[in-house]
């Protein structure tokens, strides 16, 4: 009786962890047609200082790839400063009425980094990056599109099977190899696909650039 109970939770543990989130509700994202972006500054919610460089250098490929103009990081970074915005609280508080007048953009992607670099947990040593993003109308202020996405440097690495110490010792090693070359950046460059690309589940709609543009969400093709 109690291993049939066991089995029994462990299939309903396995297949709710399959299956894939509910669709998202495109329809204000479609009404509100946006043509291009402005990412804002990303709340870090990590200890790196480093966090925010290494996001925003790798959101824009996967936005732009989906059909959509990206405002230019660099130049975005450096209007803000020159209207005394230097730390990304500041540009988030902005109304959105105030940052359509000084970019002329349709939308501004909300970024928060919760998770970012190397952590060594006895057995184990991993580069993780966490991050959620939402998109808003700077017209309407309207939320049209929301998503959160993570990666791990785990998720390409094997299990070898050389026993405790061989664990402990390769650990060890990841952790100063990745913390040395900075993997979160790779891995950064992962999670931005994850979270942005309009060809993964509940990612961006296909935007007015690409060939794809008006046809349904990868979300809505799977149901």
């Amino acid at each position: 009786m109690k291993k049939g109970l066991f089995i029994l939770a462990m299939l309903t543990l396995l297949s709710g962890c399959v299956s894939s989130p509910e669709p998202h509700d495109y329809s204000e994202f479609r009404n509100s047609d946006p043509r291009s972006v402005v990412i804002l500054p990303p709340l870090n919610n990590s200890p790196e200082v480093i966090a925010p460089y290494s996001l925003l250098s790798q959101m824009s490929q996967p936005i732009a790839e989906s059909g959509f103009y990206v405002f230019p990081v660099a130049v975005v970074e450096q209007t803000f400063r020159n209207n005394g915005i230097t730390v990304a609280t500041d540009a988030h508080a902005l109304p959105t009425t105030k940052l359509q007048e000084i970019f002329g953009a349709d939308t501004a992607l909300y970024v928060s980094i919760e998770e970012y670099g190397t952590s060594y947990v006895v057995l184990s040593s991993d580069t993780v990056v966490s991050v959620s993003a939402k998109l808003v109308d700077l017209k309407t202020g309207n939320l049209l599109w929301e998503h959160a996405a993570r990666a791990s440097s785990a998720e390409t690495r094997s299990s070898g099977g050389h026993g405790l110490v061989g664990m402990l010792v390769e650990a060890a090693v990841n952790q100063i190899v990745e913390s040395a070359f900075d993997a979160g950046f790779d891995i950064a460059r992962i999670a931005s696909h994850r979270l942005l690309s309009s060809e993964v589940h509940n990612g961006l709609l296909h935007g007015p650039r690409s060939l794809k543009y008006g046809e349904p969400a990868t979300s809505e093709k799977a149901n």
